[in-house]
């Protein structure tokens, strides 16, 4: 009888130990997992809209730097110039990357958007090319040079112009916003001609319709077109034509913004899109 008490009270206890070990277990773990889920509380998610190249590639280049700092980073993938500023300005969106200050602006005061410019990240030079002819100088008497018909572009088109000689502008006008009708020379009765949206350009130039055609080197760059090697002009490092992170004003001070725009600007993101493009996309760092 001693012998079956001793039995069933030592039974008892390593039972007792095993619960406690069970218990000891569980809470551990249920630390760990209240630790992740912690973790993933506090990571950020920012949707950010952007055109292809160099845009959405550059932001791909940002995506683990960003998670080091909590920040998951989700991209948008728009092909026009509309969209973007659109669903930003409805919320679906946290901030999109596809444009230049002089762009944004012309949008706020078309659509009656409330958009800010968060940080300019890098520029992409204007470019000339032509199927036709290997140099500005070759262009003869009334040639026909094809632009886009983006407004907001007209006076950066018309500037690079201007700095290659081929016409002049209105004295003390705000050159970013010129048009066609602030053309006072024209010494070789050049036809500049607005024909169609800005990426439809590439197509022109392709099919080598009329002498010279004027292209965005985010949209050369997605055809395969080298804007350095291809264009027979382009615009130098003074452009004033950055494209920035947009967002909506009261999110111009949101820290994971900020955290964006310093990963764009760091140097790791500054030497990828020297080694990417070679030149035909610029960095800026403020």
């Amino acid at each position: 009888m001693k012998k079956f008490l001793s039995f069933l009270v030592l039974s008892v206890i390593v039972l007792a130990l095993a619960a406690c070990g069970t218990k000891e277990d569980t809470s551990s773990t249920d630390g760990a997992a209240e630790d992740d889920a912690a973790k993933e509380s506090e990571t950020v998610t920012l949707t950010v809209g952007a055109s292809h190249t160099p845009h959405a590639i550059i932001l791909e280049q940002a995506k683990p730097l960003l998670a080091e700092q909590g920040i998951e980073l989700e991209i948008e993938e728009y092909q026009d110039y509309i969209l973007p500023n659109q669903d930003l300005a409805n919320g679906d969106i946290d901030a999109n990357y596809f444009q230049h200050i002089p762009f944004l602006e012309q949008k706020n005061a078309e659509e009656g958007y409330d958009l800010v410019n968060a940080g300019g990240i890098h520029i992409e030079p204007m470019g000339i090319y032509s199927k036709k002819y290997a140099s500005l100088d070759e262009l003869p008497e009334g040639a026909t040079i094809l632009i886009s018909s983006s407004v907001p572009d007209h006076g950066r088109i018309l500037s690079l112009l201007e700095a290659n000689g081929l016409i002049k502008l209105k004295e003390g006008i705000d050159k970013t916003a010129a048009t066609l009708d602030d053309i006072v020379e024209n010494p070789k009765n050049l036809k500049i001609e607005a024909t169609d949206a800005p990426e439809m350009m590439v197509t022109y130039y392709e099919n080598e319709e009329g002498d010279a055609v004027v292209i965005n080197s985010n949209f050369a760059i997605d055809a395969g077109i080298n804007p350095i090697e291809d264009s027979i002009a382009i615009e130098d490092s003074e452009s004033p034509y950055v494209n920035v992170i947009a967002v909506r004003s009261e999110d111009k001070d949101n820290d994971a913004i900020k955290k964006l725009v310093e990963v764009l600007r760091s140097e790791e993101i500054q030497n990828f899109i020297l080694e990417e493009w070679g030149g035909a996309v610029v960095p800026v760092s403020e």
